[in-house]
């Protein structure tokens, strides 16, 4: 090719080469008509019926020229405002576009040289733009033909001036080919993304050939990823569903039969609902379910009987099976202490229960009584031989092997606690002529020991108070009972000798002694406490167990008495 030289010309203007001074496209009109300045190929336009009409034209007479650099200031020294260049060269001022450009013209157009120009070009007609194509925003050459935006300068607008000129941006790297599928991902096409070559020319996007390097093909194995992961998911909330379902709807899981014959020790604490209880079950592995357990409980008529104790059960047991062991006695392995029953009685009791040496328990209840929950007003106490006596409330506890003596000594104490706070025995201890609730007590535990029915504990209550009067002139304010001088002996005589009884000063010998012992002499129950809290008024002051065992007769006078005391010297061989 012709070296031009900067004087009459220049080359045709590529993306690489910089701006050339001043100059336009010189005199060289015959070869710019035979030779397109991007690909070496004669331009041919279909509307144009010669190539009479050259840029070199532009040039002359110090009109703007084509594709050089553009004056930035007019005719009047004015400054032109930013000024842009679409694809054919031709300026466009300011925000306004120049519209025209494809738009039928009916006169010339006016330049910004020192006359007019014409470009000769007939109007074109505008085509919507390929939305795969990146460029297809910038107006397109001519219909017939389909420009190469990725081969050819057209894919890049022409440089501004060297006054407006900017530093060219990075240049976009990419080697994306939307296809046929028009931009489906590579993942979905079987194409491997991460294999695709990035352009080698110096930042040009270049489009590979069809022949080029093949594509790797995705393997299936992460298409097997997928399909396993959805599948494990589908499992998942059909499983959980499942499980949602039986918890709503499903029946409670339960075993069958009345267990594995494992024996298991259950407690069931005081005040313990179906739920507790069957939590309680479950743990032991009696039963299967807490659901299963409440269920049988409500469908039996005898369900909310259940008391708290400690139950010999079986693992592995159906929920009706568990119900109807723990409404039956027989199951029941409290530990349960009878009314009027003395604390050296109860001490042995729970040695045996809890399987430690005899003695155990007592050297507890002696160590540590004052840390076992009594009340103020049962602590310090003269004289008193066990100031847990009247404590040990008599009920049903849990009591088995492998817990410790005070826990069931403090579970005893709490029950009396319980009781006597319930009916009152602080508060009307003075209404009956008594010191305090200690006093009270202590009746109740005479009460209990002397009575031998549960009908004539409110005579004998009133025989109580009534011999403590200080107006008693009958026995002078002494309580004169056989069930203390036992207590005292740790004994259960009937039969006492006067000489014996006499003989004996200590505070619980009520023979020698007035008015009450130091404390009570066993554990009233129920019906002892409320006889205590409400004696009869008939004036009964003697009472005598004629037949030696179950049968108290009483009497209002001394001569009454004597005639009850030969009733019983009959009965007894005196």
């Amino acid at each position: 090719m012709t070296d031009y030289g900067r004087g009459s010309g220049s080359e045709p203007w590529h993306p690489e080469d910089p701006l050339y001074g001043d100059g336009g496209w010189g005199g060289q009109q015959a070869h710019a008509a035979q030779q397109s300045p991007y690909g070496g190929q004669p331009q041919q336009y279909p509307e144009q019926q010669h190539a009479q009409q050259q840029y070199g034209d532009w040039s002359e007479g110090g009109g703007q020229t084509a594709y050089g650099p553009q004056s930035q200031y007019d005719q009047y020294g004015h400054q032109h405002p930013e000024s842009q260049y679409d694809q054919y060269g031709q300026p466009q001022y300011g925000q306004q576009q120049y519209d025209q450009e494809y738009a039928p013209q009916a006169h010339p157009q006016q330049g910004y040289g020192n006359g007019t120009w014409d470009t000769g070009a007939h109007p074109h007609a505008q085509y919507p733009a390929d939305p795969s194509d990146p460029y297809g925003q910038q107006p397109q050459g001519y219909p017939a033909e389909q420009p190469d935006y990725y081969g050819t300068p057209e894919a890049y607008p022409p440089p501004e001036p060297p006054g407006r000129r900017r530093a060219e941006p990075e240049p976009r790297h990419t080697d994306w080919d939307p296809g046929p599928d028009e931009g489906e991902h590579a993942f979905f096409a079987g194409r491997d993304g991460a294999d695709d070559d990035d352009p080698a020319d110096g930042g040009r996007d270049e489009r590979r050939p069809r022949g080029g390097k093949p594509k790797k093909r995705r393997s299936g194995c992460a298409c097997l990823v997928v399909c396993l992961v959805l599948g494990g998911g589908v499992a998942g909330v059909g499983y959980f569903g499942y499980q949602f379902y039986q918890d709503r709807f499903g029946a409670a899981p339960n075993y069958a039969g009345e267990g594995n014959g494992e024996e298991v020790t259950v407690t069931i604490p005081k005040g313990a609902g179906g739920s507790t209880i069957g939590q309680e079950l479950k743990r032991q592995g009696v039963v299967k379910s807490v659901d299963a357990f409440i269920a049988a409980q409500q469908s039996n008529p005898r369900g909310k009987s259940i008391q708290d104790g400690v139950y010999t059960l079986q693992k592995e047991m159906s929920a009706e099976s568990a119900v109807e062991l723990l409404l039956s006695p027989g199951s029941r392995s409290n530990l349960i202490i009878a009314e009027g029953k003395r604390n050296v009685d109860v001490y042995k009791l729970i040695d045996k229960r809890l399987g430690v040496k005899e003695g155990t328990t007592a050297e507890v209840a002696e160590s540590e009584s004052k840390s076992l929950g009594l009340p103020d007003w049962a602590l310090n106490h003269t004289n008193v031989k066990d100031p847990l006596e009247g404590f040990l409330f008599p009920s049903s506890y849990s009591a088995g092997k492998g817990q410790k003596p005070e826990d069931v000594l403090k579970q005893m104490v709490s029950r009396a606690n319980e009781q006597y706070d319930r009916i009152g025995l602080e508060e009307k201890a003075q209404g009956l002529g008594l010191k305090n609730p200690w006093e009270l007590l202590t009746v109740a535990s005479l009460v209990q020991a002397e009575g031998k029915t549960h009908d004539d504990f409110r005579k004998m209550s009133e025989v109580i108070y009534n011999r403590l009067k200080p107006t008693n002139t009958e026995t002078n304010q002494k309580l004169q009972f056989d069930s203390s001088f036992n207590y005292l002996k740790g004994q259960s005589n009937i039969n006492i000798s006067e000489s014996e009884i006499n003989s004996n000063t200590d505070p619980y010998n009520t023979y020698t002694n007035k008015g009450l012992p130091p404390g009570p002499i066993g554990n009233p129950g129920e019906e002892a406490l409320q006889a205590a809290l409400n004696p009869t008024k008939d004036g009964w002051i003697y009472f005598v167990a004629t037949d030696g065992l179950s049968k108290t007769e009483f009497a209002k006078t001394h001569d009454e008495f004597l005639k009850l005391k030969e009733k019983f010297d009959a009965s007894s061989g005196n």
